[in-house]
């Protein structure tokens, strides 16, 4: 379990949670998985609210600390809802790679104990070259060479069991897991806006649309990717993509507001509060060697509100799944 924490000089900053014990020592809070440690957590929640609520601060200290704690937990679930999306269409693009039975495995002598375990691993994840298993209380790492020879156990610590995660993602856009992250996550962005163009074809998301235009909404936003509808030129619904402020991985820390859109840029830059409270108004751009971006004449600038599609009806969509 991680929690944000302010610092002394007004920011905050994610740390691993600590719990006191009987002792007097402190223990890291584990959790068998994400079901149980987001459980907790939403228990915990309201009582750090309040405990925010209740500090001794100016009113202005107060305002800016509130809202560096909703930029920073906004941040972090929109990293988590993207890797989602990233994950899904990384396992999707797999669905006929062929699984191998356990004993069929390949495995390094010391490895046999996790026969089993990595087999089960392999099923969803068949194009993984390192692989996260846990079996008899110990969990390991696996790395996969270009014999398709499993590699000797490694206990698995924070940095490898980090690294194995991304695998599960990295690897089935072809991508090694020890790559900078931040790239290879913009270049797999990247492979997904065909992807996203491919949804305007699917009947489901044609109703989606077509449901949001009769709301008069001619914008929707999810994970990175962008619906966007063009009265002119008879254009209709296009992708666009999202670029970001400064954040995490990239990550950018959206609020509500309008998108004035000036050209015919293919990126859009999504409004966003800064950290002084400046609201910064939305836009269309060009990204970098694009060149200039076609400008709209001044009776066609449109501002347009947006709305957020949730993650998971992204990552169904990218599924195929029905839209409900």
């Amino acid at each position: 379990m991680m929690e944000l924490v302010a610092t002394e000089e007004g920011g905050v900053r994610w740390r691993d949670r600590r719990i006191p014990n009987e002792r007097g020592f402190v223990r890291m809070d584990h959790h068998p998985n994400l079901e149980s440690a987001m459980s907790a957590a939403e228990a915990l929640n309201p009582t750090l609210v309040g405990a925010l609520a209740a500090r001794n601060l100016p009113e202005v200290d107060r305002v800016s600390l509130g809202l560096k704690v909703q930029k920073a937990l906004q941040s972090r679930k929109r990293l988590d809802e993207e890797e989602a999306l990233m994950l899904a269409e990384a396992v999707r693009r797999h669905r006929e790679t062929p699984r191998q039975a356990p004993d069929q495995l390949k495995l390094h002598t010391e490895a046999e104990p996790y026969r089993e375990a990595l087999a089960l691993e392999l099923d969803t994840y068949p194009y993984l070259r390192m692989a996260f298993v846990h079996t008899a209380g110990r969990s390991v790492v696996l790395y996969r060479d270009a014999n398709d020879l499993w590699s000797k156990p490694y206990y698995a610590g924070e940095k490898s069991a980090v690294s194995a995660m991304r695998a599960r993602i990295a690897n089935g856009f072809k991508f090694h897991q020890d790559q900078h992250w931040g790239r290879v996550k913009a270049q797999i962005r990247a492979e997904l806006l065909p992807r996203a163009n491919q949804l305007l074809q699917l009947a489901s998301v044609q109703r989606m649309l077509a449901e949001a235009l009769a709301r008069g909404e001619r914008v929707l936003v999810s994970n990175g990717i962008v619906f966007w509808y063009e009265p002119d030129g008879q254009l209709g619904w296009m992708v666009k993509s999202t670029t970001s402020d400064k954040g995490e991985d990239g990550a950018t820390l959206w609020r509500e507001g309008t998108i004035l859109s000036t050209n015919h840029g293919r990126l859009v830059v999504l409004p966003y509060v800064k950290e002084g409270g400046e609201l910064v108004r939305g836009h269309t751009k060009n990204g970098p060697g694009d060149g200039r971006a076609t400008p709209r004449h001044p009776l066609h600038y449109v501002e347009i509100p947006f709305r957020e599609l949730k993650g998971d009806l992204m990552i169904g969509l990218f599924g195929e799944l029905p839209y409900e």
